[in-house]
């Protein structure tokens, strides 16, 4: 890529992250309101309401889809810990794909409540709303960039002296059961109508 190019992009990529992730730089008259002092404003990450209801195909008189408690089955059979992704199952969730390893049911969903919460490698329950910290224990690298702002979607401000920041979770993107994105080809870079021969490199 010609230096001039390059620098172009190196330009923008600064204002874009100048300006925060909600879009373009805020008017003249905003950009000078900030928190006092020292003041951070919060950074909010989504989490998942509770556990999730398995549909039964009916829908209340609202319109809502009706579900149904996990603990309602789990409840009355010991929990199969050699029941795994991937492998058919008989009773209980016919249909479901999963490809995440070779993880049995019982390595993330908490069979002592029922699986109305999640279960840690140390064996600790957890709520739903905590799906991060379990993830987080597999999934290093990725929680690292999380952190840093590297890996997840967001919106809002990087500079938390201007607004605040709300944050996805891991489950909002990636389905638990098969969380890997298919892969995709890249889009074409720009092209750059100054350069001789289109453009083109």
């Amino acid at each position: 890529m010609p230096h001039a190019v390059r620098q172009f992009w190196l330009l923008t990529l600064f204002a874009a992250l100048s300006a925060g992730c909600g879009g373009s730089a805020p008017p003249a008259a905003d950009r000078g309101v900030s928190a006092a002092p020292g003041v951070r404003h919060p950074v909010v990450v989504r989490t998942p309401l509770g556990p999730p209801g398995v549909p039964t195909g009916t829908f209340d008189e609202k319109g809502r889809p009706v579900t149904v408690a996990c603990a309602t089955c789990h409840t009355t059979k010991p929990a199969n810990a050699d029941a795994k992704l991937g492998t058919p199952l008989i009773q209980f969730h016919q249909g479901l794909v999963g490809k995440h390893g070779i993880l049995s049911c019982t390595s993330c969903h908490n069979p002592a409540d029922g699986y109305a919460s999640l279960r840690l490698a140390d064996g600790k329950g957890v709520p739903y709303s905590q799906v991060m910290t379990l993830c987080a224990q597999c999934h290093g690298p990725q929680y690292r960039d999380y952190q840093h702002g590297a890996h997840g979607g967001m919106t809002g401000h990087w500079d938390l002296s201007q607004g605040g920041r709300s944050r996805l979770n891991c489950i909002d993107c990636h389905d638990s059961h098969t969380p890997k994105y298919p892969t995709v080809s890249p889009a074409p870079g720009p092209n750059d109508r100054f350069q001789t021969g289109g453009g083109h490199e």
